[in-house]
């Protein structure tokens, strides 16, 4: 029988280490001839590592020595390698941005210039050159599709320059033809981006530019050619909903799988693909609302679901045949898989004891908010008989983005101790179609806030959580949500937790990088029309209204959030005798990524909220 001890007080066995080593990132996979390789984010050292299933079974190291293969494009970063087909790989490292290439019998050697103002990512092979898009920082902020010798020499080609944002190109099978995504200022792409499609000379060059028939509100998150290069797939939103639709060279289109579910996913990060062609016409792709399940569909539109527990699919690639992915389920950690013949094999799993300690979360539908509800959970505790437990509502940032429900290591480090999570998935939040994102569209500060009172008091009603005993954290975005919350209803929370919030959308938006810096048009209105807007939403203008107990959290080398105004906020609140709890991390930029910086701050959370919302703090041992 479960012992039962009061809700946040259970001494869980996953601990801040654990949480903090299952914060790693995996992603990026690609196939290497018969292999599959991966980028793995290494919390102890914090360097990107392109490994590969090693003959134990661990993964192993590709590249010699300390390379860290990772990209900033556009600060959010972008696919950052590509398999050489004679062998090798050509990828960015990360302290200098140049691309090098690496074969197994040479030294690795660069291909790009040494340059403080180029980024590269998003590559593919033709010939003897790889191909990929250049992003150009300082005063003249651009993006070109380029060309780079695998000799080494400096001789790079310009192939392209069509539109204020890139994705890198995708070469048909033959070589003869290209395309690739492109949008201009104030788009984001997740509202409206453009197909181009050009032929490849014999000499390399392009020509026959060409734009597809896409309409003046349609975002397209992926391209990929079919095997036999005769069409082009194309995940574009024109039903309402992100769906896979096949372009055919007299410039046809048929949809491939309709459904009113999500097949693609904004497009953050330069590169990201949900789907990928399989050989006799059929593709395979992550498709869902809530949740996302791994489909096969054939040439005439079947889908087939791979049943194998996984419930978010996410960098999905095929050599024809095969499919491998990184995924994650409620009660499987996430992985990189490799399916065949519709049958899965894990290559690699998240280390350590996550699964025994996850708590299943539920999709719940509050006045048509969408949520995750993970409940306290943990296999040998349970709370007093008819107390509800206290809980924290999250906001995702973005915050045209989303939560998924699966295994979450730093959800269950609170909820193996007796603390229930939501994870609201507000308006704008994608996932749920075109016009559940457009919900936000100028309503930034209201809609997301408003939401995650929404479910926050719905949670009440059901008799799930303790209204005396409710939380809030976010990051980013998140953070501006949350802090819009502790504003507009001060009576519902009793404490918050922020990570490099967005605290003043005016200064966010002149002071942000170039991706992004347009963005607050769709979120709140164009400047300085809408001042008004601007002004009265910022946390920062309404920061005397906040009496919640808070803990702030803040990288110092973050680029998107500046942290001189996290510095100013946090004075002024402890100025006006708000409880309130700064960390500053002087190596940490936007998104902690040091192991030691992520056990700190979910002690520093669970602190607060052992405090705030009256719980003992559980003394720590392996349960």
């Amino acid at each position: 029988m479960p012992i039962q001890a009061p809700y946040g007080s259970w001494p869980s066995g996953w601990q801040a280490a654990d949480a903090s080593r299952g914060h790693s990132v995996v992603d990026w996979v690609g196939f290497a001839g018969s292999e599959v390789w991966w980028v793995a984010a290494d919390a102890g050292d914090g360097r990107n590592h392109l490994v590969r299933p090693g003959a134990d079974g661990r993964p192993e190291d590709v590249l010699p020595g300390d390379w860290d293969v990772r990209t900033a494009f556009m600060e959010y970063g972008g696919r950052p390698w590509v398999f050489l087909g004679t062998g090798g790989a050509v990828f960015v490292h990360w302290s200098d941005q140049r691309v090098y290439r690496w074969t197994p019998e040479a030294a690795v050697r660069p291909l790009s210039p040494r340059s403080d103002r180029y980024r590269y990512c998003d590559f593919a092979v033709r010939g003897d050159e790889v191909w990929c898009v250049r992003e150009t920082t300082g005063g003249d902020v651009r993006r070109d599709l380029v060309a780079l010798p695998l000799d080494g020499s400096a001789r790079i080609r310009v192939l392209a320059a069509t539109h204020d944002f890139l994705s890198g190109p995708r070469i048909s099978p033959d070589g003869g033809r290209v395309a690739w995504l492109g949008w201009n200022h104030p788009d984001m792409p997740w509202t409206r981006t453009a197909v181009m499609v050009a032929n490849v000379d014999p000499d390399g060059s392009l020509v026959g530019l060409r734009r597809l028939a896409t309409g003046a509100d349609e975002s397209v998150t992926q391209i990929e050619w079919t095997s036999d290069g005769a069409a082009l797939l194309v995940v574009s939103d024109r039903s309402g909903w992100w769906n896979v639709h096949e372009v055919s060279g007299d410039g046809r289109w048929r949809a491939r799988c309709p459904r009113a579910e999500e097949f693609g996913e904004a497009l953050w990060r330069i590169g990201a693909s949900t789907c990928a062609a399989l050989t006799g016409g059929g593709l395979a792709a992550a498709h869902g609302t809530g949740v996302r399940r791994l489909g096969l569909c054939d040439a005439d539109g079947g889908l087939v679901d791979v049943d194998d527990g996984f419930t978010d699919w996410r960098s999905v690639v095929s050599d024809g045949r095969r499919v491998a992915a990184v995924a994650a389920g409620p009660r499987r950690s996430r992985s990189v898989v490799l399916v065949e013949q519709g049958c899965t094999r894990v290559l690699w799993s998240s280390p350590g004891a996550l699964a025994s300690y996850a708590s299943v979360p539920m999709l719940r539908t509050y006045q048509g908010v969408h949520a995750h509800v993970y409940e306290p959970h943990h296999p040998g505790y349970a709370g007093p008989p008819g107390e509800p437990p206290p809980y924290i509502v999250q906001a995702h940032g973005g915050p045209t983005s989303r939560g998924v429900p699966v295994a979450d290591a730093v959800t269950t480090y609170f909820t193996s101790r007796g603390i229930g999570v939501v994870d609201v998935q507000y308006g704008g939040s994608t996932g749920y179609g075109r016009a559940y994102r457009d919900r936000l569209r100028h309503r930034w500060g209201e809609v997301d806030a408003r939401d995650c009172a929404t479910v926050a008091r719905g949670l009440v009603a059901e008799g799930r959580a303790d209204p005396s005993r409710i939380a809030l954290r976010g990051a980013s975005a998140g953070g501006w949500t949350a802090l819009r919350s502790l504003i507009d209803d001060p009576d519902l929370y009793q404490a918050a937790v922020v990570y490099f919030p967005v605290l003043d959308a005016r200064s966010w938006a002149k002071s942000t990088h170039d991706f992004e810096s347009r963005y607050a048009e769709w979120l709140i209105g164009p400047w300085p029309q809408e001042r008004g807007r601007y002004e009265s939403r910022s946390p920062a203008a309404a920061v005397e209204r906040i009496r919640t107990p808070l803990l702030l959290l803040q990288g110092a080398r973050d680029a998107i959030c500046v942290p001189e105004q996290a510095d100013q906020f946090a004075r002024y609140l402890a100025s006006i005798s708000v409880p309130v709890r700064y960390l500053r991390f002087h190596a940490e930029a936007h998104g902690f990524r040091q192991a030691d910086t992520v056990a700190r701050c979910l002690n520093a959370e669970l602190d607060l909220y052992a405090k705030a919302l009256r719980f003992p703090l559980p003394v720590e041992a392996r349960a």
